[in-house]
């Protein structure tokens, strides 16, 4: 039996694709054992302050009464449902914050004319905190859903804003020096050029603002709230339930943690193709 070269470079090329998919499965493995170095640590240490006497129950429970709490509500069917809300006033402020912050901030960044006359005033609106919006909010829309999604919109715009004018105001001018060369210009120039050299940055600005939307959501769930993580912080704060308390913490940042997983999983194959 003949084995033509074409037929022995196809199998080495096969070869080598494996080898690579084992060496990404063995680098993720220990990037993700490395990551939970640092969790299991604290586990252990939180395991040991609150057993040791440094703290009383009800200061710092055990991460088994945290677990009791969790099935507690789980149980009662709350659990799921503060998740649930929390989780969608997050997801709809950050695609409103996101996607006013993406349309201003390329306006901005490709028009010295609407930086001049946009920036300053945001900037300055910037610098108001988180909580000096909320009297205001509920002033003009109520205590229902309204302001609390507009809180979180406002928490996702600033980040995203900011890095979105910032990378397509420096991107490389060598790089549009080609584009027009080869006859881009407008829509084309910045889809081709523009947008491309400054996705990584677009990205980062997106995960900052999907962070500052958690961070956004427990001021909201502050105004006259009944449901949500933010709710079930200060619920637990004045029934003295401490390990509820740790729980609404924990779940807030395995929920960031997650959404941002999920963010870093999309830029990196959007990146790819770019």
């Amino acid at each position: 039996m003949t084995v033509t070269a074409r037929e022995v470079e196809s199998t080495d090329r096969a070869t080598r694709d494996e080898v690579k998919q084992n060496r990404r499965r063995v680098s993720w493995a220990g990037a993700a054992l490395l990551g939970m170095i640092l969790p299991a640590s604290l586990l252990l240490l939180w395991q040991w302050f609150s057993t040791n006497g440094s703290y009383s129950a009800s200061q710092l429970p055990t991460p088994s009464a945290v677990a009791s709490a969790l099935l507690e509500l789980i149980e009662r069917g709350t659990y799921w449902t503060h998740v649930a809300i929390s989780v969608q006033r997050v997801l709809l402020g950050f695609a409103i914050g996101a996607s006013a912050g993406l349309i201003i901030g390329s306006l901005v960044g490709l028009s010295p004319r609407a930086s001049s006359l946009l920036s300053p005033t945001i900037q300055a609106i910037r610098a108001v905190p988180s909580l000096a919006w909320v009297p205001l909010l509920v002033l003009w829309m109520g205590i229902y859903e309204g302001p609390k999604v507009t809180l979180v919109a406002i928490g996702a715009f600033f980040p995203v804003f900011t890095t979105v004018a910032s990378g397509f105001m420096h991107t490389d001018r060598k790089l549009i020096e080609v584009g027009r060369a080869y006859g881009l210009s407008g829509i084309k120039l910045v889809t081709g050029i523009l947008l491309p050299a400054a996705a990584p940055t677009i990205f980062a600005g997106l995960r900052l603002g999907l962070a500052q939307s958690w961070l956004f959501v427990v001021a909201a769930e502050l105004i006259a709230s009944s449901k949500g993580l933010g709710f079930l912080l200060i619920d637990s704060q004045n029934t003295s339930r401490t390990d509820i308390l740790l729980l609404a913490i924990i779940s807030l940042a395995i929920l960031g943690k997650t959404t941002d997983l999920i963010l870093a999983t999309i830029e990196k194959r959007t990146l790819k193709w770019i």
